[in-house]
């Protein structure tokens, strides 16, 4: 099978188009699924008929060696004010409900997603970064349960990426991108107060990955140009996803739109 069409909502979607099992399950080709991987996944769909989609922790190695060392309890979270907690790769506990699954581990139930595709207006040329935030809480809108159990385990080898988006070196592009996909999928998903709401503590507050005022503020006695930049491109992404969103419910309706072909 081979896309065409560049960055990974369309490989995504192209996979979703042939899949043909009543679990889809996903991974990344930098990923290694532990051997029980599929096992753990499809005891937690037989376990409850209203869970719609069941992932995990991704181990982060850089050769043979753990790339950071953590633990949390706290993830996959959004918080009512539209702060994105990710914390995938830190996770331990026990199995439970999460608002997002991150896309080198999730699988769906066929029937949960019935129609739904991965969002197109995604921006970016490879990674196109929060594209699963977008679909699963398109997912977490129709109702159904999302699950994380740490158990649901792969091992993760961060590849070299040939898009703008390099990982651990900045590029305004990407970053700018990445806040706009955020915003985009946030303000579609949130109800009108907490759109206000989330816009207000983005431009003022913000986190590391989108930084607001007080992060500028707070973070430019050590970053200098590097934050200044960042922030930059954090104000750009912001408003490029604003008027996205503005475009985008003049002409159907969130769910439509996100998640339908």
């Amino acid at each position: 099978m081979t896309v065409t069409v560049p960055g990974v909502v369309a490989a995504m979607n192209q996979g979703l188009s042939v899949a043909s099992g009543d679990i889809i399950a996903f991974t990344d080709d930098d990923a290694a699924p532990h051997p029980d991987w599929l096992e753990c996944m499809e005891a937690h769909f037989q376990a409850d008929a209203k869970i719609g989609a069941v992932g995990g922790r991704d181990w982060q190695y850089v050769g043979t060696r753990i790339k950071e060392e953590g633990e949390s309890e706290d993830v996959g979270r959004l918080q009512w004010f539209g702060r994105v907690i990710g914390n995938h790769h830190f996770g331990v506990g026990k199995a439970r409900e999460v608002d997002v699954l991150k896309g080198v581990n999730m699988g769906f139930r066929r029937s949960a997603i019935q129609g739904m595709r991965f969002d197109e207006r995604m921006l970016g040329t490879g990674a196109q970064v929060h594209f699963e935030l977008a679909f699963n809480l398109a997912l977490r809108r129709r109702g159904w349960k999302i699950i994380f159990d740490p158990l649901v385990a792969v091992d993760h080898y961060p590849a070299v990426r040939f898009d703008e988006d390099k990982r651990d070196q900045f590029n305004s592009i990407a970053w700018s991108n990445a806040v706009h996909n955020e915003t985009l999928v946030l303000l579609e998903h949130f109800p009108p107060l907490q759109r206000t709401i989330f816009m207000i503590w983005a431009f003022l507050i913000g986190t590391r990955e989108a930084l607001g005022l007080v992060q500028l503020l707070r973070l430019l006695p050590s970053g200098s140009s590097l934050t200044l930049q960042k922030w930059l491109a954090s104000v750009d992404g912001r408003i490029k996803g604003w008027q996205s969103w503005l475009t985008y419910r003049n002409v159907t309706t969130p769910k439509e739109v996100a998640t339908t072909k």
